[in-house]
Parts: structure tokens; sequence; C-alpha cells
């Protein structure tokens, strides 16, 4: 611990492995900060590790990851859709789907925007299952 209180500079980034001039970039594009204290950067970024840390670790655990012994995207998105806590991350991360199926929801969309009737919809899931 002695060699810490020497350069406590150099400690306190060993502390956190993201880059913390990054995070005051990012802390910095919002309109409402006009300055950064040195205490609330490190603290930021330090939270923001150990949140990315335990959204990965919630994902791996409740996903197909021990199977795989892999974190995968949708292991991520799973989370964001399926956990409250996570629940705001959805719109981040999206649940991948095909474009062709996208299109298809578009199509629908469209069409109930333009008041198409409930039998249409019914019709074309019938059309899914032949």
């Amino acid at each position: 611990g002695g060699k810490m209180a020497a350069r406590p500079s150099s400690g306190e980034n060993r502390l956190v492995s993201l880059p913390l001039s990054r995070i005051r970039v990012i802390m910095k594009s919002s309109p409402e900060v006009s300055s950064i204290n040195q205490d609330a950067l490190f603290l930021t970024a330090k939270a923001t590790e150990l949140f990315v840390q335990y959204l990965a670790t919630y994902s791996y655990k409740h996903g197909r990851g021990k199977e795989k012994n892999a974190l995968t995207y949708s292991d991520l998105s799973h989370t964001a859709e399926e956990c409250e806590t996570f629940q705001f991350l959805a719109d981040i991360l999206p649940k991948k789907i095909l474009a062709s199926k996208y299109l298809k929801m578009l199509e629908k969309e469209k069409r109930e925007g333009e008041g198409g009737e409930d039998e249409e919809e019914d019709e074309e899931e019938n059309e899914d299952e032949t």
C-alpha cells in the first residue's frame, strides 16, 4: 500500500480499467455539466465499470452462457428485456431480428395505422402457418 500513497494518481487510475479521459468527454457532452471534479470523474468511471461487470455477470448466469461458456449479444438483450433492473437498456440492446421479419412488422404497423381491420391480421397469421 505504501507505493500507492506515494503516487496517488497512477494508483487511482489502476483501480479503474475504463479510460478516464473518454469518460470526461462523455460527461462534458451534457450541457448541464460545466466542470468535472476529479473524484466525481473517478467515481463515475468506477460505477460504470461495476455496472458493466454486473450486467455481464447477470447475463452470463441467466443466459445460455453456462452451456456455451460464452457471453453472447442475445444473452445481453434478453437481460435488458426480461430483468426490470436493466429494462432501461432495452433501446440500446434491442433483440436482433431478421430484416425480413422487421419489414413484415413495419408493413403490419402501417396497415393497422391506416385502420386495417383485425380480420386482416388473422388472415396473415394463418398464412404463416401454411
